[in-house]
């Protein structure tokens, strides 16, 4: 039996809207706002190089483990009480994780990557439920929106940090204004569905998910787009202080390719809706992302030009990888299933890949191997992008 949802107004729809980007908002500045703060953190908390490490996998693992179930969770007690408790949880994991402890430093990573899988499953299957006319333009919206809150955490996590009378732990703690100002919001739609939507069958959307070809092309597509991903933004910053960048210069760049991430957003969407099908762009910014590595391969002294091609095209191909999750499934209940089987491949291969770039760096001595190798992965996406592309359905 299908529960029909209350009908909202058009206030109501664009305060809907309004609640969907601030959720955005609150699932990556969390997590992008420790990186420039791990030297201060190792300093006063005595913790080593690897375990400060843990702290940018930690997310990635949770998202992994968590992600299978998202859907479920969303099934079970609708869509709008499942992100309300998962903007709770993520609240709850940074107010832990700025406690003082090291065991809560750990902790509470652990408890808002839990939160925030659950939110990125689901956003893809509310926007496919409410909005599936504007799909494109919505996921577009809301990756503008995480990106330029990940790159205002980035940016102010350190001068916050170095204020007379602050600390690392009150720098963290700032990011609770992204998921408190969302639960403000999101509110309201608590009373939109009372119950959970149960479709025809849905028990068995996971099942026949993970045995769909297509459904594995779309996985495989976001699984790439997240492994290259998060490879080049926790060692970009390295890979140019080799190439012969200040820290200061290498800083910047990482940067300019975070915000370069949300320029897609702004175009991708109306592109979209004009097309029949997405292959040649998945194609297209794929292989721009490739051209951006091979780039900072050969010629690094033109860093500025490849780190804004690679902001650009992985924010892309991810924000197409989203759209695909949408766009290739029926209904809501099968894009939160598949949602859920992309996410948690996609940030199983995303949390490998770091820690194996810098093994390769430390066999080889340089970035060479990592840089190629992401290479050939953009290569892969390519393929795939044009198998996911087709206007299709699983």
């Amino acid at each position: 039996m299908t529960m029909i949802a209350p009908m909202r107004t058009l206030g109501g729809q664009g305060l809907l809207v309004a609640g969907i980007l601030l959720i955005a908002s609150a699932l990556r500045a969390p997590i992008t706002g420790v990186a420039p703060m791990l030297g201060l953190i190792r300093e006063s908390s005595g913790v080593s190089a690897a375990e400060a490490g843990i702290l940018t996998t930690l997310p990635l693992l949770a998202f992994a483990a968590i992600s299978p179930v998202a859907a479920i969770v969303g099934r079970r007690c609708g869509m709008e009480r499942s992100l309300f408790g998962a903007l709770l949880v993520i609240a709850a994991g940074i107010a832990l994780r700025s406690s003082g402890p090291v065991w809560a430093l750990f902790a509470g990573t652990a408890t808002l990557g839990a939160g925030i899988a659950v939110a990125n499953v689901l956003l893809p299957s509310l926007l496919k439920r409410d909005f599936p006319t504007r799909i494109a333009s919505l996921t577009g919206a809301y990756a503008i929106t995480s990106a330029l809150a990940q790159a205002l955490a980035s940016v102010v996590a350190i001068p916050f940090a170095l204020l007379p009378g602050s600390n690392w732990h009150l720098s963290l703690a700032s990011t609770l204004i992204f998921p408190l100002v969302a639960l403000m919001v999101w509110a309201p739609q608590l009373g939109m569905h009372p119950a959970p939507a149960i479709e025809p069958g849905s028990s068995s959307h996971r099942g026949r998910i993970w045995h769909s070809p297509l459904a594995w092309q779309v996985t495989g597509f976001l699984g790439l787009t997240s492994l290259v991903f998060y490879i080049i933004v926790g060692w970009l910053p390295a890979i140019l202080v080799q190439a012969g960048y200040s820290a200061a210069a290498a800083g910047t760049l990482h940067g300019v390719s975070q915000l370069a991430t949300a320029v897609p957003g702004l175009i991708l969407g109306p592109m979209v809706r004009r097309m029949k099908d997405q292959r040649g762009i998945a194609i297209a910014v794929s292989l721009a992302t490739c051209v951006s590595l091979l780039g900072l391969w050969q010629l690094p002294s033109l860093a500025m030009v490849w780190v804004a091609l690679f902001g650009f095209g992985a924010g892309a191909a991810f924000i197409l990888g989203l759209t695909f999750v949408s766009l290739r499934t029926a209904h809501s209940h099968q894009a939160a299933a598949l949602s859920g089987m992309a996410q948690c491949l996609g940030y199983t291969l995303a949390a490998a890949g770091p820690p194996l770039a810098g093994l390769a760096r430390d066999a080889t001595g340089g970035w060479e191997v990592a840089l190629v190798c992401c290479a050939v992965a953009t290569a892969l996406m390519a393929v795939l992008g044009n198998f996911a592309g087709r206007a299709t359905t699983i």
